[in-house]
């Protein structure tokens, strides 16, 4: 039998692949943190909103809980402002609790960022 022209082609390429993988793997992590920062960024300096609102739906979304791991849950809720447009965002669980479909009031946020939701209460 002769050399196997297989093995010495994954011993010479092998490493140069784990660089590559590596490299990509990096890359796709500073995106994710340099994407962050940017909307960070883009958040603290729009302006703070408070404008008339309407909670239009609500939904959650549950990840894990498979095998020994635990569940995480996150909240959205969904509003609707005067011109029309529908924002979502997302929420703490006491917030999701407190807001349901319906309700009338005023919404805070700051670009991407909720901050509030006041309901107004019409007797």
């Amino acid at each position: 039998m002769g050399p196997d022209p297989f093995g010495d082609f994954m011993f010479s390429f092998g490493p140069i692949f784990m660089v590559i993988f590596v490299i990509i793997f990096i890359g796709i992590i500073l995106v994710a943190i340099i994407s962050g920062i940017g909307e960070w960024n883009k958040n603290n300096n729009s302006p703070k909103l408070t404008v008339p609102a309407e909670v239009i739906t609500k939904r959650s979304k549950t990840s894990g809980g498979s095998g020994d791991s635990s569940a995480s849950t996150r909240y959205y809720t969904t509003f609707q402002v005067e011109s029309g447009d529908r924002i979502e965002f997302p929420v703490s669980g006491s917030e999701y609790g407190m807001l349901a479909e319906g309700d009338l009031g005023m919404l805070t946020f700051q670009g991407t960022r909720y901050h509030e939701f006041k309901r107004v209460v019409n007797d």
